[in-house]
């Protein structure tokens, strides 16, 4: 009788073996058939970097700057190119490109355009047009105060309302020995 029992105990076994497999196999079928006929949302990006040389740019002397009104971007009118200082670095667009760089002299890397600081973008088309009254700033008296005029909003006070030491300097008559 036990024998019996076994062989009995045994072929229900393989019958619930094959209802786990069966029913294992249709799950996996049902998942297959809705990954292949439903849509997937999914985002796909493409960044193509074609290697424009960049003309060479070589400036003897650490540049005087001035401030591009309405803005806090600061450019070297004496340098031919197109060259800004905006929050710690410069930059160049060059043929529809932007490139940055850790000094004035380069080297300059390729940048993509949501990386571009939107002031650099905004600016005003005449901005090599210096207003009356602007003076060069040395190029190190940027290095040094660039944050902090930010910060205060420096070059927003309007004239003959500076409130301490060195406001309006750069859209002033002001000298900067001080400095």
């Amino acid at each position: 009788m036990v024998e019996r029992g076994s062989v009995k105990g045994g072929h229900m076994k393989k019958r619930s073996i094959l209802n786990v497999l069966s029913s294992a196999f249709g799950v996996s079928t049902l998942c297959l058939v809705f990954s292949v006929f439903t849509p997937i949302a999914s985002n796909a990006e493409m960044n193509v970097n074609i290697n424009i040389p960049l003309p060479r740019l070589i400036i003897p002397a650490p540049p005087a700057l001035f401030v591009i009104p309405g803005t806090y971007v600061y450019y070297p009118p004496d340098v031919q190119m197109d060259i800004f200082f905006y929050h710690g670095f410069w930059y160049r667009p060059h043929r529809g490109g932007w490139y940055i760089s850790n000094g004035y002299n380069g080297p300059w890397r390729a940048i993509g355009p949501r990386r571009v600081p939107r002031a650099l973008i905004d600016m005003p088309p005449a901005y090599r047009r210096i207003p009356p009254g602007h003076e060069r700033m040395p190029h190190d008296m940027v290095q040094r105060h660039w944050r902090t005029w930010e910060k205060e909003r420096h070059w927003d006070n309007p004239r003959g309302k500076n409130d301490g030491p060195g406001r309006g300097k750069g859209h002033g008559r002001e000298r900067h020995d001080n400095d």
